[in-house]
């Protein structure tokens, strides 16, 4: 666990300097510079090219893990980055024919409730291109265990080029059309960085080298890469909300439920890193049949992402009211108070049960992922067209939490009743006390303390609570975990810092 442990803590300081780039813009400058519907309708150009490039890729994001052991050597991989760039381009044509060919009606749904949609329809095809290979640049450079600076290009670079659009219309500038524009654009720098970083790295080649490789092996990973289109669209379940939001309630909701959706999404962000560094190890371990040491992968990374996915959540829940009250245009915005919670929930679960769809796609079972992925996916949709009606963007929130609970039930009850692999440790039930104590604190601290601070109703006491709430709450809270020893890990990095404040004060 070394190499993961250090490309992890990497790759998530770098997720959370995005995270960090990200608050600042979406919340004081997104907020000021743009309206609900303005944002409504970037979220949904995006959510819509990340759907569509997750079939475009023909699976090679998975594939490319799964089967880089079998090119990995020395010098240039044998290329594996060629046949994954023309599978992604071949997927890209199937695509770009079809939704040339359903443009009408793609645009006459959202016309119904926005005309924004058609108005910028022509720049899905790009932002789809540069979504496509942005994420096959950084599957390639994964799977030679280098996270962090194809991290740094997706979570702080992206967030930064775009900050500069936001601002560049915000001060008027630029019109709208020509921001949109540049919005477009800032994933194509970052594809084109994230190329560039691949070149410096030397491991690639465009050229197959079909004398070293066994045949076999390229007529498996095409089956695979074939038989995985379908699958990865269940980790894009999540964007199909906003698409609905878009559609049957217009895109002001749509911009509301976005800064919701954007609050929840930090939960995930350990799970981006260690999953990506991850993969690879499940793969090795798939490829040598050790399932006993399968299990033990599964159990540490889904520890630790529940431990992390949980205090992140605490953490934003205990000071969503302080942020909506500080941000430009918060009580807009404060609509979405609970679905940060409900979507946050979301993503605790799947941060910390994700382990197990590698497991499967990465086992000889492979091909039984089709059915729980349609399940997923159908669950989805069925759910967003019935909740959405009833309960608007709480109901869009409710159908991924939903979703994901018949999801991973079933995934869970199929991989230990074939490989004996399972996600769960007694550790994780410490895990879930602690964070219902931390709960049950914060519940007495509103009940208490926090009536007396904010008797006044000042911005200043609410941030002034929130910030004594939040020291103290989470000051004991780490205090329990490390006595508690529910991870040699988390305790050593905690002595290390420990260690580290000693020496500064000596």
């Amino acid at each position: 666990m070394g190499i993961v442990a250090r490309q992890s803590i990497k790759g998530s300081l770098a997720n959370y300097l995005g995270v960090a780039i990200g608050f600042l813009t979406t919340f004081f400058v997104l907020t000021k510079c743009l309206t609900e519907e303005q944002i409504g309708l970037t979220r949904v150009l995006v959510d819509a090219a990340t759907l569509f490039a997750a079939f475009a890729q023909m699976g090679t994001n998975s594939s490319i893990i799964k089967y880089f052991p079998y090119f990995r050597d020395s010098k240039r991989n044998r290329g594996i980055f060629g046949l994954s760039l023309l599978l992604s381009f071949v997927g890209f044509s199937i695509l770009a024919t079809g939704l040339l060919l359903f443009k009408g009606d793609i645009i006459a749904t959202y016309s119904e409730q926005n005309s924004m949609i058609s108005d910028y329809f022509y720049l899905l095809l790009p932002l789809t291109f540069f979504v496509l290979y942005l994420t096959i640049f950084e599957t390639n450079a994964n799977a030679l265990m280098r996270i962090t600076v194809p991290k740094i290009v997706r979570e702080v670079v992206i967030r930064v080029l775009t900050l500069v659009c936001y601002l560049l219309y915000g001060y008027k500038i630029i019109d709208f059309s020509l921001f949109i524009v540049l919005f477009t654009a800032s994933y194509g720098v970052a594809m084109l960085l994230n190329l560039f970083y691949l070149i410096k790295l030397g491991h690639i080649s465009i050229k197959l080298d079909l004398k070293s490789i066994d045949k076999g092996v390229i007529k498996a990973m095409l089956r695979f890469s074939l038989f995985m289109t379908v699958i990865v669209l269940a980790g894009n379940s999540q964007f199909l909300g906003s698409l609905f939001i878009g559609a049957k309630k217009g895109l002001a909701l749509t911009g509301i439920y976005t800064i919701a959706f954007f609050i929840a999404n930090v939960v995930e962000v350990p799970y981006r890193s260690l999953g990506a560094i991850s993969r690879p190890l499940v793969a090795e371990a798939a490829k040598n049949n050790d399932w006993t040491g399968m299990g033990v992968i599964a159990r540490r990374v889904s520890l630790h992402q529940l431990l992390v996915s949980l205090l992140v959540l605490l953490l934003i829940w205990v000071n969503i009211d302080a942020l909506f009250d500080i941000i430009p245009n918060g009580k807009v915005y404060e609509d979405g108070k609970w679905v940060v919670l409900i979507l946050g929930m979301a993503k605790v679960m799947n941060s910390t049960l994700s382990i197990s769809i590698d497991v499967l796609n990465y086992s000889k079972h492979y091909r039984l992922s089709l059915l729980f992925v349609l399940t997923l996916s159908i669950a989805t949709i069925l759910l967003n067209i019935y909740l959405i009606p009833l309960w608007s963007i709480k109901g869009a929130a409710f159908a991924l939490l939903f979703a994901y609970s018949l999801y991973y039930l079933i995934l869970l009850v199929y991989l230990w009743l074939t490989l004996h692999v399972s996600p769960f440790s007694l550790a994780q039930v410490k895990v879930v006390l602690i964070v219902a104590l931390m709960v049950g604190a914060n519940w007495l601290w509103e009940l208490t303390v926090a009536k007396l601070l904010l008797a006044n109703g000042s911005t200043f006491m609410l941030i002034l609570n929130a910030a004594i709430k939040t020291t103290l709450l989470f000051g004991a809270g780490i205090l329990l975990i490390y006595h508690s020893h529910i991870s040699s890990y988390v305790n050593e990095l905690i002595d290390k810092v420990i260690r580290q404040i000693k020496t500064v004060k000596q």
